[in-house]
């Protein structure tokens, strides 16, 4: 229970109607939740706007209503709260809710295109194997020390985030990482966050649906480096060309990494093998269990971090040394007849290009790679030719498959994707619907020796068709189809 008054701190309000002196027991933007003495924030989202249901959350018994456009007529036993910004509004109530637990532990932000799902998690990881007590907030999953919760997005609403922190709080946790999209900063569901650091990855072509155009994408996540204050940290990607601009008009202290361009944490990729890479660290030489450059980057950047959190060299370097593969990220196992099946959550262009090229380097060119991949419904759709482009270059065989259709229509999609193939390319292709088929065809297409990449889904453990999500994961079914 909380006073209003007290969670109204740094809310920008334009008018407010009736009383603040009354006790909140919760806050909600779902009608559905609202019970008595409840906080009633009406957004306005992409589907459907809060304000449409003021009056339902009122018969149901809220006492508060914030909300952008006041209703015509007032029910005097409840204090109304104009606001600019709803969103914005949601992030500073909730953070006071919750008695700001971001400002209680060191809380540091990933964004990026590719690449955060892997570097919060191996931070998590890093800091959990050092000893201490650890909160994740990804797209994989929700960790509170070692208690792990569904997670059901890459950045939660504000009500969950803060929820979520107080938790990690009360069960002594010093530190907290957390993926940040581009969605949640354009929502402003961080907006009320005490970040200690943040990490930029890359930027490439995604969720232009939502965004448009991707100047407004890279404005977006520059946004939130924007945000930081003086004490925090803020490291991007020498090697993206639009690490730099990020950290344009930053307070926060600024630090670079990167593995081809200069940068205050330098790294090389000495040699590489399936089973991990010989890597270079500034003057330290270190194996590590995980691949490709694109992951020697994502370690870059978890170093990085962990020093800026206070951790020695030695010990960052021998922790380093012992993490293995995020779920869904370059996952892989090789079969009795000595095929490789690897699954990753490649699902951009870029991604893709960096997992292939990956493959690349470690293989001797005597074997085959088939690699099944597909795009999503209701999402950004100028990258589907560009996927299909790269699939079909950079693979002896490719099979275009159903990824997530959502509402669409998936014959619709593959033939997006297959428009990108180039003349050369067409006869390595083959199209089939039906994701578990096309998987099954890959494993009776491979010999010995092969490579077999799975692309796109990576962790997921559902199809999502016509609204209905289905169980589906791609690791499970290339194990069962390779024994088979």
């Amino acid at each position: 229970m909380r006073k209003l008054e007290n969670i109204l701190a740094n809310v920008s309000t334009k008018s407010i109607i009736g009383s603040v002196d009354i006790a909140i027991d919760a806050i909600t933007f779902d009608s559905r939740s609202v019970k008595s003495s409840t906080l009633f924030v009406a957004i306005k989202g992409t589907e459907v706007d809060g304000h449409n249901y003021i009056q339902k959350a009122i018969d149901l018994g809220a006492s508060v209503i914030v909300c952008e456009i006041l209703p015509i007529d007032l029910n005097q036993e409840v204090t109304y709260i104009q606001v600019e910004n709803s969103n914005e509004a949601l992030a500073f109530l909730a953070s006071n809710f919750y008695d700001n637990p971001s400002t209680k532990l060191k809380l540091v932000g990933v964004t990026g295109t590719n690449g955060k799902t892997t570097i919060a998690t191996l931070l998590y990881n890093l800091f959990s194997q050092a000893g201490f007590q650890v909160g994740l907030l990804s797209t994989v999953k929700v960790m509170i020390g070692q208690e792990n919760f569904p997670a059901t997005h890459t950045t939660p609403d504000s009500i969950s985030i803060n929820k979520y922190l107080a938790q990690m709080v009360d069960t002594g946790c010093q530190y907290c990482f957390m993926e940040v999209s581009s969605h949640g900063i354009a929502q402003k569901r961080t907006a009320a966050l005490d970040f200690n650091g943040g990490l930029f990855t890359n930027l490439s072509h995604d969720h232009l649906d939502y965004h448009k155009t991707f100047a407004e994408y890279r404005d977006v996540k520059k946004s939130f480096f924007d945000q930081l204050d003086k004490k925090a940290f803020a490291i991007t990607n020498a090697d993206d060309k639009n690490g730099e601009f990020m950290l344009q008009n930053c307070k926060a202290n600024k630090l670079s990494y990167g593995l081809k361009n200069v940068a205050d944490i330098h790294g090389q990729v000495l040699e590489s093998q399936i089973s991990g890479m010989l890597m270079r660290i500034q003057n330290n030489e270190i194996w590590v269990q995980l691949i490709g450059s694109f992951n020697a980057s994502n370690l870059l950047a978890v170093y990085g971090a962990a020093i800026n959190l206070g951790l020695s060299e030695e010990e960052v370097l021998l922790q380093l040394s012992t993490l293995k593969s995020v779920s869904g990220r370059f996952q892989y196992f090789v079969s009795d007849d000595k095929i490789t099946a690897i699954v990753d959550y490649a699902h951009t262009p870029d991604a893709l290009e960096n997992v292939l090229k990956t493959i690349e380097e470690i293989r001797t060119r005597n074997e085959q790679l088939i690699t099944v991949v597909g795009c999503g419904g209701n999402r950004d759709k100028t990258k589907r030719p560009e996927m299909g482009q790269i699939a079909s270059e950079m693979s002896n065989q490719v099979i275009f498959t159903s990824d997530n259709p959502r509402n669409e229509d998936p014959m619709v999609i593959l033939s997006e994707i297959e428009a990108g193939v180039e003349a050369q390319n067409v006869r390595k292709v083959l199209t089939i619907e039906d994701r578990a088929q096309a998987i099954k065809t890959a494993c009776k297409l491979a010999k010995s020796g092969d490579i077999i990449l799975i692309a796109g889904k990576g962790h997921e453990d559902y199809q999502e068709i016509k609204g209905v999500k289905y169980h589906f994961n791609d690791y499970e079914l290339v194990q069962e189809f390779l024994k088979a």
